[in-house]
């Protein structure tokens, strides 16, 4: 659920095909994305699933795999 969700919003926040996008990829190099974009991502993830998202340790963040295990262990329900 978490990598679905995670998917779809990074896809549409960096405009790519969801399906381009793996575990093991990194957010900067793999992906292109920046900081804010990280933010947007995660703040899509919260409306996908219905968790709110802590932004404390969002910066260490560095792969979708880090991002999805942050998210399982972060997030609470709305």
């Amino acid at each position: 659920m978490e990598f679905e969700a995670l998917k779809k919003v990074t896809a549409t926040v960096l405009g790519m095909d969801p399906d381009e996008i793996g575990m093991d990829m990194t957010f900067l190099s793999d992906l292109g994305a920046d900081s804010l974009d990280l933010y947007q991502i995660l703040r899509g993830v919260e409306e996908e699933t219905g968790l709110l998202m802590p932004t404390e340790g969002l910066e260490k963040i560095t792969t979708v795999r880090e991002a999805v295990e942050w998210i399982k262990k972060a997030g609470s329900p709305l």
